[in-house]
């Protein structure tokens, strides 16, 4: 593994883990009103912790497109999970919550699981498929089932809502992900003139707004610990499917690799689980309080 991509990839989940936390901490003020509207992206532009959040977001994005440039999107998208560490480092330093026996094992989970899918799968880069029915059955399926995800939260914005919204948010990330990697290619290949005849930029757009409306309406319903693990556990995966699927990645795919892949995904998912339910994680606004914004007030006599 190139040490420019470790250092880019881990960079960039830096960012991304404390941005999280900033923007958390400012849309969970937001008014419920605004729920999955484009209106809570006008609201929290006023509040300058979510802009500064946002920043270190954009810089994460950026770095993480770097790394994107120099290597494989089975590689980076493991590395770029660790922002739950950094975001726990923060929420840790807010709260003064010692990090204890759950932190210690989310820590090691996270960080052993990375390691040993990387270590067995050896992610190489290969030429795309040539395909586009392929393609576009992989990114159709991504998008459909964060639709289908999205739909479902609206009915249950302060049970599962939450939960749904971020597991949707992570699939379309995953995606932008593997259309930045394009995106970077085509640039390399032409420069701009290429870049902008292509869809891909302007999905990479379509597909950052979007997924900030889910991950803003995710905040801002509910606590950092049932939005973020869900974000961080989804987008991964969709980035080693689409990096696998039409990006031309490649892992090892004998028995015992396949079989350390697999523990490795799931160790890195119980790692994200244990570290985002982890006492120094933000509990935000009551839920109490906040499902009483939600109903209608009784009128009087």
């Amino acid at each position: 593994m190139s040490v420019l991509v470790l250092v880019l990839a881990v960079s960039a989940a830096c960012c991304l883990g404390f941005g999280f936390v900033l923007q958390q901490n400012a849309a969970q003020r937001a008014p419920l009103n605004d729920f999955l509207s484009f209106r809570l992206l006008l609201d929290l532009v006023k509040v300058p912790r979510w802009l500064g959040g946002i920043g270190l977001m954009v810089v994460g994005m950026a770095l993480g497109a770097a790394a994107l440039g120099q290597g494989e999107l089975s590689l980076v998208e493991p590395l770029l999970a660790t922002n739950l560490l950094f975001a726990l480092a923060l929420s840790r330093r807010q709260t003064r919550q010692p990090l204890g026996r759950q932190g210690w094992a989310g820590l090691l989970l996270l960080a052993g699981g990375v390691s040993a899918f990387i270590v067995a799968g050896e992610p190489q880069g290969g030429a795309a498929t040539a395909d586009p029915t392929r393609q576009w059955l992989i990114i159709g399926a991504m998008i459909g089932l964060a639709l289908l995800l999205t739909a479902h939260a609206k009915r249950s914005r302060l049970s599962s809502g939450p939960v749904l919204l971020a597991l949707g948010a992570g699939l379309l990330y995953g995606v932008q992900d593997a259309l930045t990697r394009v995106s970077g290619e085509r640039f390399s290949e032409g420069g701009f003139t290429e870049l902008l005849t292509g869809w891909q930029p302007y999905a990479v757009l379509a597909l950052g707004v979007t997924g900030l409306v889910l991950v803003q309406s995710a905040f801002e319903t509910a606590s950092l610990r049932k939005s973020l693990p869900a974000l961080t556990a989804a987008q991964p995966i969709a980035g080693i499917i689409c990096g696998v699927g039409f990006l031309g990645d490649r892992l090892r795919t004998d028995t015992v690799a396949l079989s350390w892949e697999a523990g490795g995904l799931l160790a890195v998912i119980a790692g994200i689980v244990l570290l985002g339910l982890h006492p120094a994680m933000p509990t935000g606004a009551p839920e109490r309080a906040r499902a009483g914004r939600l109903q209608p007030q009784p009128q009087a006599q």
